[in-house]
C-alpha cells in the first residue's frame, strides 16, 4: 500500500513538473514572440489602461497571441509596476518581450513644443491649441481664468512663460505644460534677480521682466541687449519718454498690419510710450535669459537713442543731433534689403 502511495506522489510530482515545464515553455514562446507588425506603428495606453486590458486588445487585433501566459508573467513578476499611459513604438521585428520591456522602463513616445523668444502670449496659446498631442483644457477659458487654474489669479499671463523647447507625451494636459514654463520663469528670473547689478532701478523683479521684454523685441543681436537696455534705464532715470515702437505695435494687437503710423503713435493706450512715461504695465513678449540679464546689467555709456541700420542692428547716439543724422542715412534712405531684425542662420531656418 505504501508502495503504491509514493507511486502515485511520484507520478504526481512528475507530471506536476512536467506540467510546470510546459507552461514555462509556453510563457517563454509567449514572450519571445515576434509582434505581428509590418511597419512602425504607435501604441496608444490611455489613462487607467491595465497590462491584461491592453495585451487582451492586442491578441483581438492580432498583433500578439497567447495573452493568458503574459497576463500571468506581468501579474507574477510586474505586478508591483504601474502601466504609465501615453504611446509606444512598436517596430518590425519586435518581440513581445521587447514590448514588456518598454513598459517597465515607462519609454512612452516623447513630443516637443517650442515657446519663442518675442512671442505674445496669444502666439502661445495658438501653439498650444495646435497640438493633437495635448489634451486641450484651456481652449473655453479666457486669459483671467486660466491664470486662475494656475494658482496665479490677477496676474496678466503676458511675458510670464519662459520661452524654451518643453517635452510631453500624447495625452497630457496643455495646462500642464504651462505650468512647466511658469515655473521654470519663476526660477529664472528670481535667480537673475539675484544677481542684479547694484544700481538697477526697479523696485520688483516684475519690472525687470516688463524691461527684458522691450529688450527681447527692440534687438535680435545678442551684443547690443545691455545697450538698449541701457538707453531704457537712462532715460527713466531723467525722466524722457521710452519711445519704443513694440510697446505701441503690442497696444495696436490685431489692428496692427506691419505698418506703425504717425497716427497711431498718438494713439491713447497704456501701452504707448510715446505718450506715457515709465514702463509699460505688463511685459510685451516672452523674454530668453539673455534679455533678462541685460535688463539686470545695463551697459554703462551715454547714448539716449538708437535706430536701427536695416541689417537688424543698431546705431546708438548720444545727443539728438547726431540722432538725427543716423535716421537720415538709414531710414530715411533705406536699403533694398532693409530689415528691422538680424537675418536667420541656416540653423534657425532649418528649424521652422
Amino acid at each position: 500500500m505504501k508502495r503504491k502511495i509514493l507511486l502515485l506522489l511520484e507520478t504526481g510530482l512528475l507530471l506536476a513538473g512536467l506540467l510546470l515545464a510546459l507552461a514555462g515553455w509556453l510563457q517563454h514562446s509567449a514572450l519571445e514572440q515576434p509582434l505581428r507588425v509590418t511597419a512602425e506603428q504607435l501604441l496608444e495606453v490611455p489613462v487607467g489602461a491595465t497590462p491584461s486590458g491592453v495585451l487582451n486588445r492586442l491578441e483581438r487585433e492580432a498583433v500578439l497571441s497567447d495573452a493568458f501566459w503574459l497576463r500571468l508573467y506581468w501579474r507574477f513578476n510586474l505586478s508591483g509596476q504601474a502601466l504609465q499611459s501615453g504611446e509606444y513604438q512598436l517596430k518590425p521585428g519586435m518581440r513581445v518581450v521587447d514590448l514588456l520591456g518598454l513598459w517597465q522602463r515607462g519609454e512612452v513616445v516623447q513630443y516637443k513644443l517650442a515657446l519663442i523668444e518675442g512671442w505674445s502670449f496669444k502666439q502661445v496659446r495658438a501653439a498650444l491649441a495646435g497640438q493633437g498631442k495635448l489634451t486641450q483644457s484651456l481652449v473655453d477659458l479666457s486669459d483671467e481664468q486660466l491664470m486662475s487654474s494656475l494658482g496665479r489669479a490677477g496676474e496678466n499671463p503676458e511675458g510670464r512663460f519662459f520661452p524654451d523647447t518643453y517635452r510631453f507625451v500624447r495625452g497630457m494636459r496643455d495646462i500642464d505644460l504651462l505650468k512647466q514654463a511658469l515655473a521654470r520663469m519663476d526660477e529664472v528670473l528670481a535667480q537673475q534677480w539675484s544677481q542684479r547689478a547694484a544700481d538697477v532701478p526697479y523696485r520688483e523683479p516684475y519690472q525687470a521682466l516688463i524691461m527684458a521684454s522691450l529688450v527681447e523685441k527692440e534687438t535680435g543681436v545678442p551684443e547690443e541687449r545691455e545697450q538698449i537696455a541701457g538707453v531704457f534705464l537712462r532715460r527713466l532715470k531723467i525722466g524722457m519718454l521710452l519711445q519704443t515702437d513694440p510697446t505701441v505695435i503690442y497696444g495696436l494687437g490685431e489692428r496692427y498690419k506691419g505698418n506703425l503710423t504717425r497716427a497711431n503713435l498718438r494713439e491713447p493706450s497704456a501701452y504707448n510710450t510715446y505718450l506715457n512715461p515709465g514702463l509699460p504695465p505688463t511685459p510685451i513678449a516672452l523674454v530668453g535669459r539673455a534679455a533678462i540679464y541685460a535688463a539686470l546689467h545695463p551697459a554703462p555709456g551715454n547714448s539716449l537713442y538708437f535706430v536701427a541700420r536695416g541689417d537688424g542692428s543698431h546705431v546708438f547716439s548720444a545727443d539728438l543731433d547726431a540722432h538725427n543724422r543716423a535716421v537720415q542715412e538709414f531710414q530715411l534712405k533705406r536699403r533694398a534689403d532693409y530689415r528691422s531684425s538680424p537675418a536667420k542662420t541656416d540653423s534657425q531656418k532649418d528649424s521652422q
